[in-house]
């Protein structure tokens, strides 16, 4: 028999509750029968694959299956006895499933006399890796051994144990099957809890969340909700690091896309397993259930206004994973390729982590992150800016100065170029606030580099010219017009309430903004990653035409502080239509397809859902309608909200501005009002 292909299996119809390193994932009928990534998982190992209920010898009939909350998710269905007349069945199953191994199965009846419900619960499991499962490659069924009130399964390095409650009256291994003779009495209940967890075996292979072997690289592997119960706290779950901030506005649905994304957020908060105190938040599943550094870090920035508390953690679990060495690689931040679309090669991850890392730090500083902790961090920030400096002196074929990605031999890419100005703008005025040298040599270097890219990136046509999207090494231009080009409107937060300078001048700054808000970019539900003009173009493709969240966020923000406030919320009301289609939890990427009047956007099949990146950036672009812009060490901050107020009044609180509660309220005249905030701190201009 040939050998099985890989084959990255759906999630787009799973749902799937998250509490890493815990994880339970279920279709809408909540019977677990081992097919693609149905089951319970712990630390990367599938716990269970099978866990099918029949209740008087047939399955319950599932007439609704939904999350109630990011880990944990609610199955109605119902059993008709033999014998029952008429349309109406007497009973009715409620399974509320848990990710953190629960499941509590309730019978609930309406019959006049007592019923006894034969029920039975098939259960089985592989033991495999999620990184295995997750390609279509899950192991062979374990055979099963009865265990105390339940089963036990044996694999490589663990045990996986079920226990029931209260106990079956039968318990067939080989079938891997428990049984019970249930008496409901009339208007009654009965339950059956499951538990199911994961025993490492000592001296066993460690693995980590994301399904390899344990350290936190990333992944091994290329209507609102309303909670039925309090959120299940457990000893191994991090403290929420940012604070509990809500949105009231006048749409509705943008209330609830930012309870829910925050809710996504938590499920995917991690502890650091080298120091447990610092969190981090996982880049999503199936596919990066672990660090993932760039986007880990676009995450902790974009929740500053929450609190820098997510920053801090992230930016200390990934200075301890810096490149210490001597060598070129000193400074910088270890991260896997990716995928770059149909006209560039993949580009490094850890490249994006080692420029963003400064400017998190940076602006964490103005949201009021403590000087201590400043301190503490400003050591890896000065080695990212040095490795920044080493790969621009070391460019050469006459454009010495522009950043390759990956290092050293790969094109110029205008994202890049761009990340690597903001580093440097927002480095130098770091090292400035420490007395550090190096930050009129940074400062000096991103003005020059701000001349060569508006001359040598710039491509003009008869449309009014566009940035190129790389130079190759031979200098050749690639003019593709994508969402990257968004990310040279994110120039970064300096002093004084301002935006540092940004790549582009004015008019090429309001010509790109042209672009990104007409309709071969924005397809009606945000931002696509490839225009649908170009050559390449697949609405579905990850870097060449399908919307990604996050970019549509960056894209958004930056045209509301260019100018360009009805462009910004065009693409703010259309995600906002997207997530009500998808009940408030965004994928990291959904089709391009463009909109029509009776459409629904288009998910794609391997998009991680729920995904850090896309959350965060739901929460950056709704936040950004007030337009905050502290600097906590001047003592000031400034509201500058968009005027159009594409949503509506709204108004925000529980944000954190100096460590401190902080709330805004943005009238319909798009008029902004803080309503709290830290003692002392002034309204800036």
């Amino acid at each position: 028999m040939p050998p099985r292909t890989p084959q990255p299996q759906p999630v787009h119809s799973s749902l799937v509750c998250a509490a890493l390193p815990a994880l339970a994932v279920s279709p809408a009928s909540g019977q677990l029968t081992g097919h693609g990534l149905d089951g319970f998982y712990r630390d990367g190992r599938r716990v269970l694959s099978h866990c099918a209920l029949r209740v008087a010898g047939a399955e319950p009939l599932v007439v609704q299956g939904r999350l109630t909350g990011a880990d944990r998710a609610r199955f109605i269905g119902t059993v008709r006895r033999t014998g029952e007349r008429g349309p109406d069945p007497e009973i009715r199953v409620e399974r509320l499933r848990y990710a953190d191994g629960t499941e509590r199965i309730t019978f609930h009846s309406s019959a006049a006399r007592p019923v006894r419900l034969p029920v039975e619960i098939r259960l089985g499991t592989d033991l495999a890796e999620l990184g295995a499962v997750a390609v279509g490659l899950p192991g062979p069924e374990l055979r099963a051994a009865v265990h105390g009130s339940g089963l036990r399964w044996s694999g490589a390095g663990a045990h996986a144990v079920v226990s029931a409650t209260p106990a079956p009256e039968d318990a067939l291994a080989s079938a891997g099957l428990l049984r019970w003779e249930l008496d409901v009495p009339p208007g009654g209940r009965r339950t059956i809890e499951l538990h199911a967890g994961l025993e490492h075996v000592p001296g066993g292979p460690a693995v980590g969340p994301s399904g390899g072997q344990r350290r936190s690289g990333g992944a091994r592997i290329p209507g609102p909700r309303s909670g039925l119960c309090a959120p299940r706290a457990r000893a191994d779950r991090p403290p929420q690091p940012w604070t509990a901030a809500r949105l009231e506005c006048d749409d509705g649905r943008a209330d609830a896309l930012m309870a829910g994304s925050l809710d996504d957020l938590y499920g995917l908060a991690m502890r650091d397993p080298v120091a447990p105190t610092d969190v981090y938040v996982a880049g999503g599943f199936p596919w990066r259930c672990g660090l993932a550094p760039a986007e880990a870090l676009w995450t902790a920035r974009m929740l500053l206004p929450l609190g820098t508390r997510l920053a801090a953690g992230t930016l200390r679990a990934l200075a301890r994973s810096q490149c210490a060495a001597p060598g070129a690689d000193f400074g910088r931040i270890p991260g896997a390729l990716r995928d770059a679309g149909p006209h560039a090669p993949p580009g490094c991850t850890g490249v994006e982590a080692t420029l963003l890392f400064p400017a998190v730090l940076a602006e964490a500083h103005r949201w009021g992150l403590p000087a201590q902790e400043t301190e503490r961090l400003m050591p890896a920030a000065e080695r990212c800016l040095r490795w920044l400096q080493t790969v621009a002196d070391r460019s050469g074929g006459g454009r010495g100065g522009y950043v390759p990605d990956p290092v050293p031999d790969g094109p110029y890419r205008c994202e890049t170029q761009a990340h690597a100005h903001r580093a440097a703008l927002l480095g130098a005025d770091l090292l400035d606030a420490y007395g550090l040298s190096d930050g009129a040599a940074l400062r000096e270097w991103a003005a020059e580099l701000r001349c060569r890219f508006r001359s040598g990136f710039w491509v003009d046509d008869r449309a009014g010219g566009r940035p190129a999207a790389l130079l190759m090494a031979d200098g050749r231009p690639v003019p593709h017009l994508g969402s990257t080009a968004a990310h040279l409107l994110d120039t970064g937060l300096i002093g004084g309430g301002r935006l540092a300078p940004g790549l582009l001048d004015g008019a090429q700054t309001d010509q790109l903004a042209r672009l990104l808000g007409g309709p071969a970019m924005d397809s009606g539900w945000g931002l696509r990653g490839l225009g649908a003009k170009e050559s390449g173009y697949n609405p579905f493709g990850h870097r060449s035409g399908a919307v990604r969240v996050h970019e549509t966020a960056i894209a958004a923000a930056g045209l509301a502080a260019a100018g360009h406030e009805r462009a910004a919320g065009a693409l703010t009301k259309g995600v906002l239509d997207a997530a009500d289609s998808f009940g408030y939890r965004l994928p990291e990427m959904y089709a391009g397809e463009q909109r029509t009047a009776d459409g629904a956007p288009v998910p794609h099949p391997a998009a991680c859902r729920p995904a850090a990146v896309a959350a965060a950036g739901a929460v950056h672009l709704l936040i950004a309608l007030a337009g905050l812009r502290p600097d906590v060490p001047s003592g000031t901050v400034s509201v500058r909200p968009l005027g159009t107020a594409p949503l509506g009044a709204i108004q925000l609180t529980g944000l954190s501005v100096a460590e401190q509660p902080f709330a805004v309220r943005v009238s319909r005249l798009g008029m902004g009002m803080v309503e709290a905030a830290a003692d002392g701190l002034q309204l800036g201009s």
